[in-house]
């Protein structure tokens, strides 16, 4: 009797290890993207396969820490979340020089994907990114010249869904749906690489909005 309660308080104690949180899913196309944002954490997948120049460029950001600190700045609910370009000052951070664009690399700009914003030069990609809240194929992936995704949202799209339904405020060029309260991307971090050995990119000083701001749509 002794030997079978034994068990039965060492099953006991091991079930809530073995009830732990699934395991991550899988991503072997690319380099993985941790955003913890004021509101949760989204892990996406970049996909290198079919957008190289894309995923290298947001990795490469991630990992010199410069969306630390930045915010999503234009949120519209059955549309998409934009990020990656202002910090909580609403100051524009210093780039890099701008990328080629990826688009019709046989990604859709369908629920759940990232994709790069750029202005109405197709060839203008800097940091800016957006992640598809709806489907948005039909909208984005010819109009243009298209919008290059070039990852996928992996866990997570919950906080998208958080983000999305936030209360907004119209302050007029690149924030007429800017939310009320921000939404901080504290920290983006590729997984398995060393943090960035050097600060994050610093904002530009203060001056207006620029009049030709990075959209989709």
């Amino acid at each position: 009797m002794a030997y079978w309660l034994a068990l039965a308080l060492a099953a006991a104690v091991q079930t809530p290890s073995s009830a732990a949180a699934p395991a991550a899913k899988a991503w072997t196309k690319g380099p993985v993207v941790v955003l913890d944002t004021s509101l949760g954490k989204i892990r996406i997948g970049l996909d290198k396969e079919k957008a190289p120049i894309s995923a290298e460029n947001f990795a490469t950001y991630a990992r010199d820490g410069f969306f630390d600190g930045t915010i999503f700045h234009r949120v519209i609910a059955d549309f998409m979340i934009q990020g990656g370009g202002y910090d909580t000052e609403l100051q524009k951070r210093e780039t890099r020089p701008p990328i080629k664009l990826e688009a019709g690399n046989g990604l859709h700009n369908t629920r759940g994907t990232i994709a790069m914003a750029r202005t109405g030069d197709p060839n203008s990609a800097t940091a800016q990114f957006f992640i598809n809240v709806v489907d948005n194929s039909a909208k984005l992936d010819e109009r243009g010249g298209g919008y290059a995704v070039f990852g996928e949202v992996l866990e997570g799209m919950d906080v998208a869904d958080k983000i999305r339904a936030v209360p907004k405020v119209n302050k007029g060029g690149a924030f007429n749906d800017l939310p009320a309260t921000p939404v901080v991307i504290k920290s983006a971090r590729v997984e398995g690489a060393a943090p960035a050995a050097k600060p994050a990119a610093k904002p530009s000083p203060a001056k207006p909005a620029s009049p030709s701001p990075q959209t989709i749509g």
